[in-house]
C-alpha cells in the first residue's frame, strides 16, 4: 500500500464514534487527507472547526443539491462564511443540481436549483478555487454549460455517471472525476475507468454511503480505496505502484494541498 487522499467524503455524517475511529485509523490506512465536503450551513461550520483541528482534513463549503433549497437567510450566511474564511477552504462544495430527488418528484422545478449551482460557479471563479460537483447524467451537459460560461476549469465530478458525449467534452475541457468503490462491482464505472484519462482522475469513498460486493455491511472507510486503485490498475493495465503516485499526485496538484 502507497500514500492515499479520500477526495470526496461527508466526514460530519458519520457518528462522532465512527469519526474518532476513522481519524485513528488513517495513518494504518495509509491515507494522508479528507477532502471533507459540506451539505449545508451547519454541516459546513462542523467542517472547518474540525479542520483547526486536524490539518489532515480539508474543508470545503457547499450546499448539496440532493434537498430543498436554502432559504434566503441559510443562502446568504454560506455565502458570507465562504468570503470570511476562503483562505482556510480547501474548496467550493459539494453543489450541484437534484438529479436523483427530480426523478422521485418530477414536479421539482430545476430554475431555482441552476441559480443557486451558478452563483457557486461565480464565487469559485472568483475566489480561484476549485468546485467539487454533484452532477450525473443530463445533469452534467447543463452544469458543463455553466463551468464553461464562466471559465472554470478546475472541477471535480465526484462520482460520476453520464453519456460518451458529455465524458468527452469532460475530458477535453480537463475536469476531473473520481472513483469509488463501486468499481469493483458496477459496469458503468468500469467502463467510465477504461474511457477516462488516469490523468484526470482522483479516488474517493463518498463516506458514509455504503457499498455492495466485498463492502457489504461494512461501515465506509478510506482503506477500501486502496481496493479500488487496484481494480483501477488492473482495469487499465498499469503498473500498481505508478497508478497510486498519479492519482495521489492528481489530488494533491487539483486540490493544491500542503501536506
Amino acid at each position: 500500500m502507497k500514500s492515499i487522499i479520500d477526495a470526496h467524503i461527508h466526514f460530519d455524517l458519520y457518528s462522532s464514534e465512527e469519526r474518532s475511529r476513522l481519524m485513528q485509523e488513517l495513518e494504518e490506512a495509509k491515507t494522508e487527507a479528507l477532502i471533507c465536503v459540506s451539505n449545508d450551513y451547519e454541516s459546513a461550520k462542523k467542517i472547518h472547526k474540525w479542520a483547526k483541528q486536524d490539518r489532515r482534513i480539508k474543508p470545503a463549503v457547499g450546499y448539496h443539491p440532493e434537498q430543498q433549497l436554502p432559504s434566503d437567510k441559510e443562502k446568504e450566511a454560506l455565502f458570507d462564511f465562504i468570503r470570511k474564511h476562503h483562505k482556510e477552504l480547501t474548496a467550493i462544495g459539494e453543489v450541484g443540481l437534484p438529479y436523483y430527488t427530480r426523478k422521485k418528484y418530477p414536479e421539482i422545478s430545476l430554475t431555482p436549483y441552476l441559480e443557486l449551482l451558478e452563483d457557486f460557479i461565480k464565487i469559485a471563479a472568483n475566489l480561484d478555487k476549485p468546485i467539487v460537483l454533484h452532477a450525473v447524467y443530463e445533469d452534467a451537459p447543463l452544469v458543463c454549460d455553466l463551468l464553461e460560461k464562466h471559465s472554470v476549469n478546475a472541477a471535480h465530478f465526484h462520482w460520476f455517471k453520464g453519456d460518451p458525449k458529455t465524458v468527452k467534452r469532460m475530458i477535453s475541457n480537463g475536469y476531473y472525476i473520481s472513483i469509488t468503490p463501486d468499481c469493483l462491482y458496477e459496469q458503468e464505472i468500469r467502463k467510465l475507468i477504461l474511457n477516462y484519462p488516469l490523468e484526470q482522475m482522483m479516488v474517493e469513498t463518498d463516506g458514509p454511503w455504503s457499498f455492495k460486493g466485498p463492502f457489504q455491511q461494512q461501515m465506509t472507510h478510506p482503506k477500501m480505496i486502496h481496493t479500488s486503485i487496484a481494480e483501477i490498475a488492473k482495469l487499465k493495465g498499469q503498473d500498481l505502484g505508478q497508478v497510486y503516485d498519479k492519482l495521489y499526485n492528481n489530488t494533491v496538484n487539483f486540490y493544491r494541498l500542503l501536506l
